[in-house]
């Protein structure tokens, strides 16, 4: 028998007992105010977080956040404004023209203002991060607590691809010189629906 086929044998030979998974519990600190936790986190890691106010359309709203925006890509339908049609085809060339993408998120983590966006509401999987500026739209019943409880929201026998975004993209030297937008999106506005 040689050495490789010892070693093996010993291993075949080891009976281990299968253990069940330890129960991870829920944490929770106790707060109840979802929405004004996501925004004081989603404020403190650059984002700006916005509400529709009453009779306020979404597409007032980014007429008024992006005014000389003249490339937009939305995966929800904006009325009166002229939108760049995306998919997985699209070339580079066009998403990286792209001035802001418009894109519905599932649901939002108040512990680290993060937002899941599947694959199906991204248009092209480069798009929120190529684009200049993004948005990303949520409803505001749609908030959880924490990651134990975000990932308890995903379907991960139907899904191919996702991701948790959460405010636009930084970077930091040795010298902790703070870049904005050097990696990804310039900014991020989140609006709650």
């Amino acid at each position: 028998m040689s050495v490789r086929d010892s070693i093996l044998a010993k291993i075949r030979s080891n009976n281990l007992t299968e253990l069940p998974l330890p129960e991870i519990p829920f944490f929770n600190d106790g707060r109840t105010d979802l929405l004004a936790r996501y925004k004081t986190v989603l404020t403190s890691i650059g984002g700006t977080p916005r509400e529709l106010a009453e009779a306020e359309t979404l597409e007032d709203l980014i007429r008024e956040v992006y005014p000389d925006a003249e490339r937009i890509a939305s995966s929800v339908p904006l009325a009166g404004i002229p939108l760049v049609t995306i998919s997985d085809e699209t070339d580079k060339a066009t998403l990286e023209a792209m001035d802001v993408a418009i894109l519905k998120g599932e649901f939002a983590v108040a512990e680290n203002a993060a937002i899941w966006v599947p694959e199906a509401n991204m248009l092209n999987r480069a798009l929120p991060f190529i684009s200049q500026h993004l948005v990303l739209l949520v409803e505001k019943d749609k908030l959880v607590l924490n990651m134990h409880e975000a990932y308890e929201h995903i379907d991960t026998e139907s899904l191919s691809y996702g991701v948790f975004i959460a405010g636009p993209s930084k970077t930091a030297d040795i010298e902790q010189s703070l870049v904005i937008g050097a990696h990804g999106a310039r900014s991020l506005v989140v609006v709650f629906l």
